[in-house]
């Protein structure tokens, strides 16, 4: 159990019948009246983001979540099929528990999430960034640019994204897994 206090941005709780984390709060005090806390909570389930407002003290129960390291194997009909990086046991992961499949190519490494108590796989952690090699892009057109212009580029493992003009074909390029976007151009 814990209370509004130990409130913090990623921790796990039982709410609804549900296992939400928590996205943004607020410990809000206003000079008339109790004080409470205004939450936004992801579900880890559908990935909807709520609401609530919690009464300052209010007791909570918290979830523990385990991240364990696993390498990507192949997809199939199944899911994508994880390999644990200790104990060498398969995992199967379902598409909806996984943002951006477009990022994860052959042995990438990445963390699966498990319910502690359930040993149930809950959702998967892509690494920050990731390095992948540009299979197909136009060129770039010299004095065709206005402000920050880009144009679409395929990667290695068939994802789509825009990319400044100067990207080529065949260069290995930094993605930012959170917002699916470009991030930089990888020296080699």
């Amino acid at each position: 159990m814990a209370t509004t206090a130990d409130f913090k941005n990623g921790l796990c709780l039982e709410y609804n019948n549900g296992l939400y984390t928590i996205v943004e709060f607020q410990h809000v005090k206003p000079g008339k009246g109790p004080a409470f806390v205004r939450t936004k909570l992801k579900s880890l389930t559908t990935g909807k983001v709520v609401e609530n407002t919690f009464s300052a003290g209010h007791k909570i129960t918290t979830a523990r979540i385990e991240r364990r390291p696993h390498q990507f194997l192949y997809k199939d009909d199944l899911g994508y099929h994880f390999m644990d990086s200790s104990t060498f046991e398969q995992a199967v992961v379902n598409e909806d528990l996984i943002e951006n499949t477009g990022l994860i190519k052959d042995g990438q490494e990445v963390d699966i999430l498990y319910h502690a108590e359930e040993e149930k796989i809950i959702g998967l952690e892509l690494p920050a960034f990731v390095e992948l090699v540009i299979t197909y892009t136009e060129p770039g057109i010299k004095g065709d640019t206005a402000t920050n212009a880009t144009k679409p580029a395929t990667l290695e493992t068939g994802a789509e994204i825009q990319v400044p003009l100067f990207i080529n074909e065949g260069d290995k390029i930094k993605i930012d897994t959170r917002t699916n976007s470009y991030s930089e151009r990888v020296k080699e």
